[in-house]
């Protein structure tokens, strides 16, 4: 049998050559941009901590996952976003996301406690708040759910040509889904406007990543699909913004998604009824004292003139929102039992 030709080797690269974002620069923001932030990462950091303390004493039940020490990559992110036409969708680690994007805190808590006022009508709790009208799409229980989701907001805006960007968060966790990479090829076939972010704040619900995950590089995970990546200091909110401003101009030029990885960090369990166990106190500590986000702020404002008063003064202000919060939670009222039966279909029957 005569043997088969020789194939010769390809003289084209494996990954032919395109064109990739440049390496963003940290966001060089005015006073008043650094006090905002400042103002917006404490608020999520005493609404979270509130939260926690409700929790404990049986306000708040089921699940609850709460967003300290993550505060940057939400404010960073979504302070260079356009609130009229741009999109969020994230998963069941959620508050600091409405937080930031400027839902009124008072529907949040009502929400946490079940109550009828709240965001969802008290029905959708921790992991499940919407605002529509806020272009904030959730809340996602089921671990990964969102980012097919968000590609469809973002297929929905290309589709309706209104000019917005679709931003989907997930875990590093949900990193290793199949959705994820389905959602990844149909993206870039399509090059819909969606920003993927990838919160890694390295253990998922309890396993490190280095375990978990083959490739933890996970700003790398859309390279087999030509999806380029970039990889954040998430503890640091400038450097989240410039990251963010670099992304948007990507995607609103048409080009298709980006990936941004954010190394960011948990200080509390995967959820409340997690005690951890797997790290040790004193590697939590060490990440607080090196490179808490609010800290980092509160010195560059330092730099800045801005005065221990000032800040002191901006903290009890803040503290008194997030009471005001936890008092209008407590005292309104569940939801009347009929609401049983709304909002299971879209039209009325």
């Amino acid at each position: 049998m005569a043997k088969a030709p020789a194939r010769k080797a390809s003289t084209e690269p494996a990954v032919p050559n395109r064109e990739r974002p440049n390496e963003p620069e940290r966001y060089s923001a005015s006073k008043e941009e650094l006090l905002e932030f400042y103002k917006q990462m404490l608020l999520i950091r005493r609404f979270e901590e509130k939260a926690g303390q409700l929790y404990g004493l049986g306000f708040i039940g089921g699940f609850c996952h709460l967003y300290i020490g993550q505060e940057a990559v939400a404010v960073g992110l979504q302070s260079a976003l356009d609130g009229d036409k741009d999109s969020v969708i994230t998963g069941y680690r959620d508050h600091g996301h409405m937080l930031a994007y400027g839902i009124d805190p008072k529907v949040i808590m009502a929400e946490l406690t079940g109550r009828g006022a709240g965001i969802s009508r008290g029905k959708g709790g921790s992991m499940h708040m919407f605002s529509t009208e806020k272009k904030f799409y959730g809340g996602h229980g089921i671990v990964g759910a969102q980012v097919s989701l968000g590609t469809g907001l973002a297929f929905a805006h290309k589709y309706n040509e209104d000019g917005g960007v679709a931003m989907a968060y997930f875990g590093d966790g949900a990193s290793n889904q199949g959705q994820v990479y389905e959602s990844f090829n149909m993206a870039e076939l399509w090059k819909l406007p969606i920003i993927y972010v990838i919160e890694n704040n390295q253990y998922a619900m309890g396993t490190s990543v280095n375990r978990s995950s083959s490739e933890d590089q996970l700003y790398k995970r859309g390279e087999s699909f030509r999806i380029p990546g970039i990889q954040v200091d998430g503890m640091d909110v400038l450097a989240c913004r410039g990251a963010a401003e670099e992304a948007l101009a990507w995607v609103r030029a048409g080009k298709g998604p980006i990936i941004l990885e954010m190394k960011t960090y948990r200080y509390r369990g995967h959820s409340m009824s997690d005690p951890a166990k797997y790290r040790s106190r004193e590697e939590v500590q060490s990440v607080r004292d090196k490179s808490d986000p609010i800290e980092a702020v509160k010195r560059e404002l330092d730099t800045l003139g801005v005065k221990e008063d000032e800040l002191k003064a901006l903290e009890q202000e803040i503290r008194k929102v997030v009471n005001e919060s936890a008092d209008f939670a407590e005292q309104t009222p569940e939801p009347d039992p009929a609401e049983l039966y709304t909002d299971v279909l879209v039209e009325t029957y």
